[in-house]
């Protein structure tokens, strides 16, 4: 089983247009974190693509580029392209360049996103909210597949015999499907024989196994080996449980609150949080606990990764992130991989 770290790069907003200087220190802590995860042997590092004040990430290849020159082994990829608002022409080019730049370590994780503040920004209609992804996804597979490309579709100029570069260093780029729960988006990667990242953010994680199940039968009915699959969730370790919780709370209350309220999600509560730590996706404890609740997903999803969400905030020091890279690398990723 691989193991990685994800992050959407939390930010706390300037509110002004330029003079950033919160956002340039919290890109150095990012690049620091990548390079600690290459050092202690982590397989993937991957940048989620959000476009708000609270987030450092928009372009997750252009950090990632920036972590390449400092990295050796780990793979960088984007835990989420927005592709239905991104050209895949850019997207393409962008990771070919990420992977010749690290060598052959660049992934892609497409997906819709949990939000949606991209679409007006880029132009794009919330009502082809699926079309756009099924489009731009099959134009993003074209140009992996092929140099030269031959397309055309109803939201895109079309694309008459043109080449794509540059090309990247592997044969073509591992190209993932982010999903959030939808049967549907589990059935297309299935059907097309792509890789599967799942992030579990709410109910019981045995919930979600008809729906990898789906995944799975979906790819043989078409005719595939069942793909890898990724099983991603919220992520704290500290050497003692209670220490973790304590440390971690302040941080993921405020987050979840904040995007509650836009959402109209009830407010979320220490008995709320230790419920989900205990029985629900959020994985916050000692290294003890969570190679334990690591092992029990992997006897539900039988999985090919974990991908562990880092969220920070200005209640948890960088140390502490420092800790939890640490933490998983050198305690939690070993005892699972013996157990299983």
């Amino acid at each position: 089983m691989e193991f990685g770290i994800s992050s959407f790069g939390e930010v706390i907003p300037e509110g002004k247009a330029g003079g950033a200087t919160g956002a340039a220190a919290r890109m150095q802590e990012l690049l620091e974190e990548i390079r600690l995860a290459d050092e202690v042997g982590l397989d993937v590092y991957a940048l989620g693509e959000h476009h708000r004040a609270d987030y450092l990430v928009s372009s997750p290849e252009m950090i990632l580029s920036a972590a390449a020159s400092t990295t050796k082994k780990i793979k960088l990829s984007s835990s989420v392209t927005v592709l239905s608002s991104a050209d895949p022409v850019r997207v393409f080019q962008q990771f070919a360049t990420l992977d010749l730049i690290s060598q052959g370590r660049a992934e892609i994780m497409a997906g819709r996103g949990s939000f949606i503040e991209s679409f007006p920004l880029f132009g794009y209609n919330l009502d082809d909210y699926d079309e756009l992804f099924v489009e731009k996804l099959d134009l993003l597979l074209n140009i992996n597949k092929s140099e030269i490309v031959d397309w055309k579709g109803q939201f895109r100029a079309p694309i008459r015999h043109q080449g794509v570069y540059p090309r990247p260093l592997q044969q073509s780029l591992p190209v993932w499907l982010a999903i959030g729960g939808t049967p549907a988006s589990a059935k297309r990667a299935g059907t097309l024989g792509l890789p599967m990242t799942v992030a579990l953010l709410g109910g019981r994680p045995a919930q979600f196994a008809s729906l990898v199940q789906l995944f799975r039968q979906s790819a043989t009915d078409a005719g595939h080996q069942p793909p890898p699959l990724c099983i991603n969730t919220h992520f704290y370790a500290a050497p003692d449980s209670q220490q973790a919780a304590d440390e971690f709370f302040p941080t993921y209350q405020k987050l979840m609150n904040k995007i509650g309220s836009e959402r109209g999600w009830a407010p979320l509560d220490r008995n709320q949080f230790e419920y989900l730590r205990k029985e629900g996706p959020l994985l916050v404890g000692s290294p003890e606990e969570l190679t334990e609740r690591i092992i029990r997903l992997n006897d539900i999803f039988h999985m090919d990764r974990y991908l562990a969400q880092i969220i920070t905030g200005p209640d948890l020091p960088q140390e502490n992130i420092m800790r939890c890279i640490r933490l998983l690398a050198e305690k939690i990723a070993p005892a699972v991989r013996k157990a299983i």
